[in-house]
């Protein structure tokens, strides 16, 4: 499938990956950004390479395109707007790649068709149009027709695609690992090296064990195994110098997704009349912070 025409909506993190991705299968890309750069550079542990891609910063300057991937946090969507009238042309797929569980509602007004994308990589936009990728990079898609056709589209990209028949409980599984390292991360101005921090570790798996009860209320099929799980492999696995959308977004200025992370947790808990007093606090501390500056890792 290579030779396709790919739009890029976001030149964060995971916009810039995904690029690179899409490049390395054979595609043109066209990034849909805000503020314009020259090239894209992407740093991984194997070197660093400049990535050919078209820059566009009016939706006007588009052509036709055969995919188009979402990779906006989902507070930012509505600012990717123009872009999403432009691309909606009732066929072109769509391909929302973020945190939470709230892919489908985040685009309820794109009218073509919709596929929801977890993905698990350590990328950090360091400035516009350079990016630092720390680890490989895998996504989760619905098993289906639309699934298929995405994991044909990266091929060999070097990006693992894995289809699931339960969206649902990937989608969860994935707010474990966003629930307890963003909130601690972007409170603590520190990097993941904070999680092995015996108290802060001991938070860390209160948060999940409340995440976990709400997860099942929700329909998805964790138990507390998969909250140890989690915990685990981020203390064991994950570089102690990767950060967090969360922090990152802090000490740049932005808005912070604590509204669609955290506050899903806690508003889906209040649906179900379950008590979640850990994730309520690092909420409302959340709503509390300003900016500030990271130091260095």
């Amino acid at each position: 499938m290579a030779g396709q025409r790919i739009a890029v909506i976001g030149s964060g993190g995971i916009g810039g990956v995904l690029a690179e991705a899409a490049h390395a299968a054979g595609h043109q890309v066209t990034m849909c950004v805000r503020t314009p750069f020259e090239k894209l550079t992407v740093q991984t542990p194997d070197g660093t390479e400049d990535i050919p891609v078209t820059v566009a910063t009016d939706p006007s300057e588009l052509g036709e395109v055969d995919w188009a991937l979402l990779t906006t946090k989902v507070h930012d969507v509505p600012g990717a707007a123009g872009w999403l009238r432009e691309l909606d042309d009732g066929r072109t797929p769509l391909v929302v790649v973020q945190n939470g569980v709230e892919h489908r509602e985040s685009v309820s007004q794109v009218s073509g068709p919709v596929l929801p994308a977890l993905i698990y990589v350590g990328a950090e936009r360091v400035e516009p149009g350079h990016v630092v990728r720390r680890s490989p990079a895998s996504v989760q898609v619905p098993r289906g027709d639309l699934g298929a056709r995405f994991t044909a589209l990266l091929e060999g990209s070097g990006v693992r695609i894995r289809e699931t028949e339960d969206f649902r409980t990937a989608a969860w599984r994935k707010m474990l690992t966003n629930l307890a390292p963003n909130p601690i991360t972007a409170l603590t101005l520190r990097r993941l090296d904070v999680l092995a921090d015996p108290d802060v570790r001991e938070l860390s798996a209160g948060v999940l064990t409340e995440a976990i009860e709400v997860a099942r209320a929700e329909g998805a099929d964790l138990t507390q195994d998969d909250a140890e799980q989690v915990l685990g492999d981020y203390v064991r696995k994950m570089p102690p110098t990767n950060g967090t959308s969360m922090l990152y977004d802090r000490v740049a200025g932005l808005p912070m997704e604590h509204e669609h992370i955290t506050g899903v947790l806690v508003r889906a808990a209040e649906r179900h009349h379950i008590d979640v007093p850990l994730n309520r606090t690092l909420l409302t501390l959340l709503r509390a912070c300003r900016p500030a500056r990271l130091p260095a890792p």
